[in-house]
């Protein structure tokens, strides 16, 4: 079968989208896995994505200034909805920092491989969570199939629609408030273990507060996480079903 030069550039800008989209998500773009990896699932995947078919009659190549410009256009594309599924991950790590600011993590960073930066045990905790409920609950099929249906409602040659900040920022804050949500019950519980070692230290001051809340405060907020997780799964589970969704609506289409 000819490929015919029209053709491969069809491919290489579906798969300027595909990587851009992929290197975003910590389960597939993470530290961990293999540059080559991401390349060769990135290739098999715009393999399957483009369709090696007659172009639109007359459809002539694209001269370099242009498909420079659409490289360009794709990388924008890519980046959005990336974006969009990275948010989902990413309301979990509000949630981690918020727990572990407060319980007194924070003191043990560690660096996280599967999102390229300093997190406590909590942190690194919520992110194997997050990448094992996300298979379990088909998230990557989800993932996929938003991945796939950004080629249908916006194909390689078409034009870049009129995006819309505001989108965005509605979409960054709802995540925002979804990881709030999630830790509240844990920040609750902490709260009112502060109350009490501050009562305490009214009651007894020869007692040396300070180092006594420490390891209250941890066993608290370990003890916090494990009872949360009836309201942190059912919230993730509604987080993931919508992935593909706003892949699609933060584009504005």
């Amino acid at each position: 079968m000819l490929v015919s030069f029209v053709h491969a550039q069809y491919f290489i800008l579906v798969l300027t989208r595909v990587m851009m989209i992929l290197i975003q998500i910590p389960l597939f773009g993470s530290d961990m896995v293999l540059d080559r990896i991401k390349i060769i699932f990135g290739f098999i995947l715009s393999l399957v994505i483009t369709t090696w078919q007659p172009l639109r009659p007359g459809m002539d190549e694209l001269p370099m200034l242009v498909f420079a410009f659409s490289i360009l256009k794709e990388l924008i594309i890519g980046f959005l909805a990336g974006f969009a599924a990275t948010l989902t991950f990413g309301a979990l790590q509000v949630a981690a920092r918020m727990i572990e600011m407060t319980s007194g993590f924070s003191s043990g960073e560690l660096f996280n491989p599967a999102l390229g930066m300093s997190g406590s045990a909590i942190s690194q905790f919520f992110t194997i969570l997050a990448m094992l409920f996300f298979m379990l609950t088909n998230g990557h099929h989800v993932f996929l199939l938003g991945l796939q249906k950004t080629f249908e409602i916006l194909p390689v040659f078409a034009e870049l629609p009129q995006l819309d900040p505001s989108v965005m920022l509605r979409m960054t804050a709802q995540f925002i408030t979804s990881g709030l949500q999630m830790s509240m019950p844990v920040m609750g519980a902490l709260l009112m273990t502060d109350l009490a070692l501050g009562l305490l230290a009214k009651v007894a001051p020869q007692m040396n507060v300070f180092f006594l809340g420490l390891p209250v405060k941890v066993f608290m907020g370990i003890i916090g996480v494990a009872l949360t997780f009836s309201v942190i799964l059912p919230t993730l589970q509604g987080l993931f079903s919508n992935l593909g969704k706003r892949m699609i609506e933060i584009l504005g289409v």
